[in-house]
């Protein structure tokens, strides 16, 4: 069984069932579901989803998606040593290098992202959904 850390858009796209981009966050969470995958998360995404979600949706509303999320993906803490990585690192986007280094410090496999870009140095496999898919 495979570790995948799941980058925010993803989480977004499900959750917001995102045009160009539900079909496939579904599928991935869609083996979660059924364990055939394990999927993480950083509690940075579940701060910033809940801030964008808030946009368009009620506060108790957001709290249940994220409740209902919750079941599907394992929330990783953020602590010290990611943040003094993350600082240190070569990363433009500060918010990626903090999810870059909660999947390297917690020995995960696979990142997912819509962002392959900002992980152009990552010493594990990024992909984007449809690429993971399309690889099982």
């Amino acid at each position: 069984m495979e570790y995948i850390f799941v980058d925010t858009n993803i989480v977004i796209d499900l959750l917001s069932k995102r045009e160009d981009f539900y079909k496939e966050a579904q599928e991935l969470f869609t083996l979660a579901d059924t364990k055939k995958v394990n999927l993480y998360v950083s509690a940075l995404t579940f701060a910033n989803t809940h801030y964008i979600l808030s946009r368009n949706l009620k506060a108790e509303e957001v709290r249940k998606v994220l409740i209902k999320f919750k079941t599907l993906a394992t929330v990783l803490p953020i602590d010290d040593k990611i943040i003094e990585l993350a600082l240190a690192s070569d990363f433009v986007d500060f918010e990626d290098a903090i999810q870059y280094q909660t999947a390297i410090q917690n020995g995960l496999e696979i990142i997912i992202t819509r962002n392959k870009k900002d992980f152009k140095n990552a010493k594990i496999p990024v992909l984007n959904a449809k690429e993971y898919l399309n690889k099982l």
